[in-house]
């Protein structure tokens, strides 16, 4: 059975060579107000961090403030899609950019909205030295989620009670968006297979680590909703995420 941690602290490893550094990804669509905030505090957080920048063609210039940063060409980089495809599809392009064109050891999952707090950046660090996956979870102990409506929440903490009862993932939050993964985890995964998005792009990811008996750890995070922006959830990324946990529990894998 793969082992999942749900405690703060691990026992050391020496399977797990030392991650030296690792980007994390961004994926933005019109999120111009924060992405410029956004990025000095990423890395402000180490020195071994870096910000990959996915954007799907933005009409309200977010790749340009991107282009404008002083660490623009160094430690931030942008890739920049034709079109917008979902939050799934450009964490895949990202992904796979990063595996074909880079040395980076981590790779992260994080929006761009601040509803991931850049401080969690070094507990995530910590982590990925002795586990494959690192998740950060909403409702590790209670629930740590600020902002939310009454509605959204019951449909997140229903979504991953269904999720785990569906899929037999032992995991608190399967649906959330901050993470961090090996290297050799990415490369791992049949990334030129997964093409669903939002709520089930989280669970699938996931269950594919877990599947293959990945060392995964959940850690606590305090989520807050968006402050400006827009949300980009929709009816059509829910019900994905209903008939996709079933997909996955018929479905052979690895």
């Amino acid at each position: 059975m793969t082992r999942i941690d749900t405690d703060r602290d691990h026992g050391s490893s020496t399977d797990f060579p030392p991650v030296k550094k690792a980007i994390v990804v961004v994926p933005t669509y019109n999120e111009a107000e924060n992405i410029g905030p956004l990025i000095p505090l990423i890395l402000a957080r180490d020195e071994c961090l870096s910000v990959l920048v996915v954007d799907d063609n933005s009409p309200d210039g977010t790749a340009d403030i991107v282009k404008s940063l002083p660490e623009f060409g160094d430690r931030v980089l942008i890739l920049e899609r034709p079109r917008k495809e979902g939050l799934g599809a450009a964490y895949i392009a990202g992904f796979q950019w990063i595996l074909a064109n880079t040395d980076f050891d981590a790779v992260f999952e994080m929006d761009a909205d601040f509803s991931h707090d850049p401080v969690a950046l070094d507990q995530f660090l910590v982590e990925i030295q002795t586990h494959d996956l690192v998740l950060g979870s909403r409702y590790l102990y209670g629930i740590t989620v600020v902002n939310w409506p009454l509605r959204r929440l019951i449909l997140s903490v229903g979504a991953n009670i269904y999720a785990r009862l569906v899929t037999g993932m032992p995991l608190k939050d399967s649906t959330g968006g901050f993470k961090c993964f090996r290297r050799s985890t990415l490369e791992r995964l049949p990334l030129e297979r997964i093409k669903s998005d939002g709520y089930s792009f989280q669970i699938e990811m996931n269950y594919h680590c877990w599947r293959r008996k990945l060392r995964i750890k959940e850690i606590s995070i305090m989520f807050v909703d968006r402050q400006v922006g827009v949300s980009k959830m929709s009816n059509r990324i829910i019900f994905e995420a209903m008939w996709m946990v079933w997909a996955l529990r018929l479905r052979r894998i690895p």
